[in-house]
């Protein structure tokens, strides 16, 4: 078992441990640079006081087993804006939202989420062909055709 799969078993003790079903673990990386990064989310958003638990305790258990042979840094957050949705949860509390979404060919595409399944999202997009109005047409997309998504913040 290597040290990230370890960490994904330790944060998935912690969040039943707290009593918040809701909380899932995105991703956890180890990088080179000797830094363990921890990304965790919420259905209904995750706050500071679920990182701090989380890294208390990977951290302790970490030290603990002595898992880790090299001096390391352990940080814990949520994603931010600019992160790309990793676990399918993610998609779930981003419905209603605008998407940037690129495909596995390397075309993008960008639409508001209107739902998923469990192996697909469905959007709407706007498609505009030249001389005619544009039009909204619902788009169902495997998740398996897809390289990356990032959440479109709008400020206007």
């Amino acid at each position: 078992m290597n040290i990230e799969q370890r960490v994904a078993e330790l944060v998935s003790e912690k969040i039943a441990e707290i009593g918040r079903p809701d909380v899932f673990l995105v991703s956890a990386k180890m990088r080179s640079n000797g830094k363990l990064i921890i990304l965790i989310d919420g259905d209904k958003g995750v706050g500071i006081d679920e990182c701090v638990q989380i890294s208390r305790y990977v951290g302790f258990k970490l030290e603990e087993e002595d898992a880790v042979k090299t001096a390391y840094n352990l940080e814990v957050s949520s994603p931010g804006i600019d992160t790309p949705l990793l676990n399918p949860r993610q998609y779930t509390k981003n419905i209603g939202r605008n998407l940037s979404i690129k495909m596995a060919d390397g075309t993008k595409r960008e639409g508001i989420l209107s739902g998923l399944t469990e192996d697909a999202i469905q959007i709407e997009e706007k498609i505009k062909e030249k001389g005619k109005k544009a039009e909204i047409i619902e788009s169902i997309i495997p998740l398996e055709q897809i390289s990356e998504t990032k959440v479109l913040i709008s400020f206007k």
